[in-house]
């Protein structure tokens, strides 16, 4: 199939069996989308021509490959909640404050280490496994971490492999000993900041009540100007309060932070909950931010913007994108008391659990729905052009909110879409500088 779309004069192509991007003029996407054009009979010949060509080159309609998933039983990767406590209250957090709607409480160092033998046990011929930590806020519990991550790479070597450890942070505890630590071990670091004071401060309020920003501005940009080019993230999150995001993007990259994401929330709060009604601007939102992304792009001031990566020359093979994240089958969610969950977002529902770290048997017919979920089991996003590139979204919202982990969440599906078609965007533009 292909997908006709404009952003602002440029009018593109994108067709899903190849994943060729083409631009073309605004004749020639009015012919492809089925609509009247003002062509005159000679450039109506020459446009068929050029379109002939395409095909016969393979980069238009092109034939969609149906290519099956890539479903292992070896376990990849862990989310171990080291900490089910947090010292922020976020209004709109999905963790319940941490406390996943049970006890707030901390993992023990001997359910840590059970959780990294499970996933090594598991992991069979896998020579590189991944560990997350998350909370709650994890670093509450760093000696546990540190403990954990000690033993995880002499039990890895042990066995000829090695792991890549990451964790997010709300940045309140980050001092030089911790910021020495996530440094030195941490292949990746999330740190969470939703952009301008004042947005900030409305919903990521501490124990007291009181706006974290100022507490934790300066240890984030401490930790960032300390890290080098280690991969980090600066992470916010949107709500129906701050619908004008791009600002809050932007005056993340104007702190130095040069990888940035910024999510949409996930919550049924009504004030900060997203709505149908808010897509339009959502919509005009991406689009300022793309606009802006590429001037600085263009002047040497760029920064790295989640949304807006997108590779379709030699991105993920398509076997991999087909199969969605994983999620309970291939990387699980251990809570503090060695429960497991197909991810974090499942953890605390009882529906969901998997078993325990310290019995180290897995729920078959859980694991199998997941085993079997991919994007073909997705039948809304058959004709979508965005299927390859967003494997169908995430399991964990799509059952929240429609009852079911192969029932795209409409709402995601449409931000999704435009941020594809912004990324596109950038990268014709990007191609088109270095002509």
């Amino acid at each position: 199939m292909v997908h006709v779309f404009h952003y602002h004069d440029h009018h593109y192509i994108y067709d899903t069996g190849s994943g060729a991007l083409h631009e073309c003029d605004e004749n020639t996407a009015r012919y492809l989308a089925g609509e009247q054009t003002q062509w005159t009979d000679e450039q109506m010949k020459a446009a068929l021509a050029e379109i002939e060509g395409l095909k016969d080159a393979g980069l238009l309609y092109k034939e969609e490959v149906h290519t099956a998933p890539v479903k292992s039983h070896e376990v990849k990767a862990l989310c171990i909640h080291i900490c089910h406590d947090c010292n922020l209250r976020c209004k709109y957090c999905f963790a319940d404050e941490g406390a996943y709607h049970a006890a707030r409480e901390m993992m023990s160092s001997e359910t840590a280490k059970r959780a990294i033998d499970f996933l090594i046990a598991n992991s069979g011929s896998r020579r590189v496994l991944e560990v997350d930590f998350f909370g709650g806020e994890p670093l509450m519990n760093l000696s546990v971490i540190k403990e954990t991550v000690a033993y995880a790479k002499a039990e890895a070597a042990k066995r000829g492999k090695r792991f890549l450890f990451t964790t997010t942070t709300n940045g309140l505890l980050l001092n030089d000993d911790a910021i020495e630590f996530l440094n030195a071990e941490m292949e990746n670091v999330v740190l969470s900041l939703d952009g301008r004071k004042e947005v900030h401060d409305a919903v990521r309020k501490t124990v007291s009540g009181k706006g974290s920003f100022d507490a934790v501005i300066d240890k984030i940009k401490k930790f960032v100007s300390i890290r080098g080019d280690k991969h980090y993230y600066v992470r916010g999150t949107f709500t129906a309060k701050n619908l004008d995001f791009s600002k809050d993007v932007l005056f993340l990259a104007d702190q130095g932070f040069t990888s940035l994401s910024v999510e949409p929330v996930v919550t049924d709060i009504p004030e900060l909950q997203i709505g149908e009604e808010h897509l339009p601007q959502i919509e005009a939102e991406y689009e300022r931010l793309c606009d802006e992304y590429i001037r600085r792009e263009a002047e040497g001031k760029g920064f790295s913007f989640f949304h807006f990566h997108i590779d379709l020359e030699g991105g993920p093979c398509l076997q991999k994108r087909v199969s969605a994240c994983g999620a309970g089958n291939e990387y699980f969610s251990v809570v503090p008391n060695g429960d497991i969950y197909p991810c974090h977002q499942f953890a605390g529902d009882a529906k969901w659990k998997m078993g325990n770290v310290y019995e180290g048997k897995l729920d078959g017919e859980i694991r199998s729905l997941f085993a079997s979920s991919c994007l073909f089991t997705r039948d809304k996003c058959d004709g979508c052009f965005a299927k390859f590139i967003c494997s169908g979204g995430c399991s964990a919202n799509n059952y929240h909110y429609n009852g079911d982990i192969n029932k795209p969440y409409e709402m995601t599906c449409a931000m999704m879409k435009k941020r594809i078609e912004c990324a596109m965007h950038v990268l014709a533009e990007r191609k088109s500088r270095e002509k």
